[in-house]
């Protein structure tokens, strides 16, 4: 008999290589979506679906009592939000309803949340290296509200679990880092100001197979993830017009016109209720001096050795655009 994962945030970027990975390791996966998601990717997979409400904990054990996993990976969370109350309560509290009703079960054998690197935040020069040992001092509200989760996971003792804290996530179907991608089809290559930069990514397929793997191990630990390398500012735009074959004209963008932009798009956003993708905080994030993080802990505790870089991981996204139609 197959072992049933769930994993929440099923409907979105990573969502879906994480169901493709559990299901290439043969468990039988349930998919947590809202009523409003967008499930028509996930038509050809062979899962299961499941609404929570995150807001009660009662609730939550029954789907689990009702269901019966074996493991949970929560994927779910807010990237961009109307207000710090708004992302306190998804990526906080959330987490902590879900944790806290699975640790009631004793049917669960490991909890895997998926946390972010911004829940460190950067280092404010170029010389260092972030580790798990390194002071947390997140810069965006995000970032805090998945430190915030994390404190509230560790004090569910009675949970096998495991935080995983990836760097910038791309690859097939996203959204995010596409946005770049697309701005350089037209020919024109922003940048915000001409400061130096360690940037670092990980490739979502490195991501989903590091996660699954992961649920047999949980044990309690923090790992910060990313391919091993970091990267110039200029590098990720060098790499795809490599791929693409494209020309550009680099633009160097003054910090204070960007700042000016991103609080117009805020308040634009606030007043449709949404949160907006460009704010003044994602500018701070943006133009942080160095993402540079140290995976030896996961190498040794996980077994966690990346498959691609992101010369790799890059030539396998941008095919995958341009044959999807996005490019």
């Amino acid at each position: 008999m197959k072992e049933r994962v769930l994993i929440t945030g099923a409907s979105g970027f990573l969502g879906y290589h994480l169901i493709v990975e559990a299901l290439k390791n043969n468990l039988e996966v349930y998919a947590a979506v809202r009523k409003s998601s967008d499930v028509a990717h996930l038509k050809d997979l062979d899962i299961k679906y499941t609404q929570l409400n995150f807001s009660s904990i009662t609730a939550i054990k029954k789907d689990i009592q009702e269901n019966k996993y074996d493991y949970i990976i929560h994927a779910a969370g807010l990237t961009k939000a109307r207000s710090v109350k708004e992302y306190k309560i998804v990526n906080a509290d959330y987490t902590y309803n879900l944790a806290s009703a699975a640790s009631s079960e004793l049917n669960i054998k490991g909890f895997v949340l998926i946390g972010s690197l911004a829940a460190l935040g950067p280092l404010e020069n170029l010389t260092g290296i972030i580790t798990e040992e390194t002071r947390p001092n997140p810069i965006t509200s995000y970032g805090k509200s998945k430190l915030l989760a994390e404190e509230k996971l560790k004090t569910i003792t009675s949970l096998n679990y495991t935080i995983l804290r990836p760097t910038a996530i791309y690859g097939p179907r996203d959204k995010d880092i596409f946005i770049f991608f697309k701005q350089l089809k037209t020919g024109i290559e922003p940048y915000i100001g001409k400061s130096s930069q360690k940037l670092s990514f990980i490739y979502v397929k490195d991501l989903a197979a590091i996660t699954i793997k992961s649920l047999y191990k949980c044990n309690g630990s923090t790992y910060n993830l990313s391919d091993g390398n970091f990267y110039d500012k200029y590098e990720l735009g060098f790499i795809a017009k490599k791929v693409l074959n494209l020309k550009t004209v680099i633009f160097h963008l003054p910090v204070i016109f960007v700042k000016f932009i991103a609080t117009i798009s805020k308040n634009i956003s606030s007043l449709s209720g949404k949160g907006s993708a460009l704010n003044p905080e994602k500018v701070k994030e943006l133009m942080a001096l160095n993402w540079f993080c140290s995976i030896d802990k996961a190498k040794h505790d996980l077994g966690y050795y990346p498959q691609y870089d992101l010369n790799a991981g890059l030539e396998e996204t941008l095919k995958w655009y341009k044959d999807n139609k996005w490019l």
